[in-house]
């Protein structure tokens, strides 16, 4: 197990023979608001496996965010325990959760948060130039089929594709772990799907741990597993043995 002020930075090996990416056990949040208690997690026991497609479902408020921020290292549990490659994340102070989030970890929110003033291919080079590993910008923009804007302007694409270019900086590092957050809860259906493909294909070309939290049921028939949450529970876990194209999608 890792100290608390540092932690593991293990290579991937192959998910037939090695444990979990992650294990959370009794993962429980409260968020202390004035004089009320609010219990968005409420013992949360989970496991993600090597290279996997999970999808997190639930309504707003059902936690769904809260686990992922978790498993991102950008919040702490109340109470229990979550390992990362065996790991506690748990027992790691600012400085390895810093580390853990920069060398391990892409996020991509349902907001693209690039910086207007960059280029495409600037916006995805500020990882690059702090990742041990990276792939080059251009790379990451190729492997979302945004080869032909790198040198376009936030303001100069559309959604979709500025949320591409999100995925692309967030992948551009080669993160153990892809973390979505509605990622196409701004997003039409079409630029939807669009965007959907590029998260698919970074999952099957990288390997990529992926995990997308979405209140939209329909996304749930791309993953391996699906995993609903209630109420800061988990209702219920199925695993899709036929899994569906984001342009297969029944809407």
């Amino acid at each position: 197990m890792s100290s608390p002020s540092t932690l593991a930075t293990p290579s991937r090996t192959n998910s037939e023979s090695s444990e979990p990416v992650f294990v959370a056990r009794g993962v429980t949040k409260v968020y202390h608001m004035g004089e009320v208690d609010v219990h968005a997690l409420r013992g949360i026991d989970l496991e993600l496996a090597e290279s996997e497609f999970t999808v997190l479902l639930g309504p707003s408020g059902s936690g769904k965010s809260t686990l992922l921020n978790i498993l991102g290292g950008l919040d702490v549990p109340t109470a229990g325990e979550v390992f990362y490659r065996g790991g506690e994340l748990t027992a790691a102070d600012d400085r390895a959760l810093t580390q853990y989030r920069r060398d391990h970890v892409g996020f991509v929110f349902q907001f693209y948060n690039l910086i207007p003033s960059l280029t495409a291919r600037e916006n995805v080079a500020l990882v690059t130039e702090i990742a041990p590993d990276p792939l080059t910008p251009e790379e990451a923009l190729e492997l979302v089929d945004l080869a032909p804007r790198m040198d376009h302007f936030p303001s100069q694409l559309s959604g979709g594709e500025q949320q591409r270019v999100a995925i692309a900086r967030a992948i551009a590092k080669r993160p153990d772990v892809l973390l979505c957050d509605e990622p196409t809860g701004a997003l039409d259906i079409s630029t939807g799907v669009v965007v959907l493909e590029a998260i698919e294909r970074v999952n099957r070309e990288l390997g990529t741990t992926t995990a997308v939290i979405t209140h939209n049921a329909a996304i749930s028939e791309m993953a391996d597993r699906v995993i609903s949450l209630a109420d800061g529970r988990i209702a219920s876990e199925k695993r899709i043995t036929e899994k569906v194209g984001p342009r297969d999608l029944h809407w």
